[in-house]
């Protein structure tokens, strides 16, 4: 028998919609004593059985849901069932969207499964090539870390499976940074392969699990505006929407980031792409983009193309007014430096960011710039970051493309 959670009255309704998330505020008592990461069952408080999750006591988000199904036990079977299906949708999508006529794949990177919305809370893992690079983030992840681990590999015998569990995050689930190998030998890097452009990945110390595949089809979109352009990448990290715009015929790139080590593999990256001409196309600036935008303005600087895409913002609700002030500040500043007619594709990966709020901070940037922006397109992750109907938190990217009107 499982340890019961029982809720106050009228709280089962998330679950109901099948939310995967309780908080601790909605439970009224606990029947046993459930250690970190154990499977616990849900009941209301009439008794009636609601879910099954992994119970977590330091985290306000207390218990995570495995299964909606009272018989599904949680077991080495219940993961790889679950990886394998979240698998098969991306295999869907890639054959889709990344197969060429003649049977070859033009993508071999992807999440494969995108925590909450593939029925795994707290396990992140992407595929880059034969390196598995997997986070797990909560405590239930942590406790199942074999069973994860075992169905990996059944599912993707011959690769390499690392693990990169060292973000903050966990620190909620008082959970200690975990760096390590499970199977096979990790090397430092790894070039992967996406629309047919190659791109250096580092797995040790790279953002997120080493890439953020998440703006992928948002570099596609920036290198179609990109022809003829002078193109602005901020926070450009190792440089892949310059990729995108080089390959789309851009004649100039400036690529700004306060990372040297981020600006060299940029540098590595076009030369593994393109001629030495072509490659220098691109110029890198190490600066804070804040200063870099108020210089270029002083020396009125102008683009065609400005692409923003700077880092998480806010982390809590109590950061919100401070985060939206920093994105109106700089897509201000974007406003400014663009030429009539420009193009500005704008960014928040901040998941507390509304789309709501998002535009009209853009729209708050425009006016205080004295110009107005048209908004062609909305943009957001890539589909292989799928979003549950019934976990709308994993819509998390939201984007626009605007246009300067004259």
């Amino acid at each position: 028998m499982n340890p019961t959670v029982v809720l106050k009255t009228t709280r089962e309704k998330s679950l109901l919609r099948r939310h995967p998330w309780l908080f601790e505020g909605a439970i009224e008592k606990i029947i046993g004593t459930p250690h970190t990461g154990a499977t616990v069952d849900i009941q209301d408080e009439h008794g009636n059985w609601l879910a099954k999750g992994a119970y977590s006591p330091e985290s306000q988000i207390r218990v995570r849901v495995w299964s909606f199904e009272q018989d599904e036990i949680i077991d080495d079977a219940f993961f790889k069932r679950r990886i394998q299906s979240a698998y098969n949708i991306r295999l869907n999508w890639l054959e889709q969207n990344h197969k060429s006529e003649t049977g070859e794949y033009f993508t071999n990177a992807f999440r494969l499964v995108a925590a909450e919305s593939d029925g795994l809370p707290g396990i992140t893992i992407d595929k880059y090539d034969n390196v598995l690079v997997m986070q797990l983030l909560s405590a239930g992840a942590e406790k199942h870390k074999k069973k994860i681990v075992n169905a990996l590999k059944s599912i993707f015998p011959e690769h390499v499976i690392h693990e990169r569990s060292d973000v903050e995050i966990r620190k909620k689930e008082a959970l200690e940074p975990i760096v390590q190998t499970h199977e096979g030998t990790l090397p430092d890097t790894v070039v992967i392969k996406e629309n047919n452009l190659k791109i250096q990945v580092d797995l040790l110390a790279g953002h997120k699990t080493g890439f953020y595949l998440d703006q992928r089809k948002n570099r596609q979109i920036a290198g179609q505006w990109s022809q003829g352009k002078r193109v602005l990448n901020c926070f450009s990290y190792t440089g892949t929407f310059a990729l995108y715009a080089v390959a789309g015929g851009a004649s100039e790139v400036v690529n700004v980031d306060v990372s040297q080590t981020a600006l060299d593999t940029s540098a590595q990256n076009l030369a593994l792409n393109f001629d030495i001409a072509t490659a220098q196309k691109v110029k890198h600036v190490k600066q804070d983009v804040f200063e870099l935008l108020r210089s270029y303005k002083e020396q009125g600087e102008k683009f065609d193309v400005i692409v923003m895409d700077p880092p998480k913002f806010v982390e809590n609700k109590r950061h919100i007014d401070r985060a939206a002030r920093g994105y109106k500040d700089i897509n201000r500043l974007a406003c400014e430096l663009l030429n009539d007619n420009g193009v500005l594709l704008t960014f928040s990966c901040s998941g507390l960011v509304s789309q709501d709020l998002f535009n009209k901070i853009i729209a708050d940037g425009a006016l205080d710039a004295n110009t107005q922006l048209a908004y062609l397109q909305k943009l957001e992750q890539d589909s292989d970051h799928v979003i549950a109907s019934s976990f709308p938190e994993g819509a998390y990217l939201k984007g626009l493309v605007c246009v300067k009107r004259h």
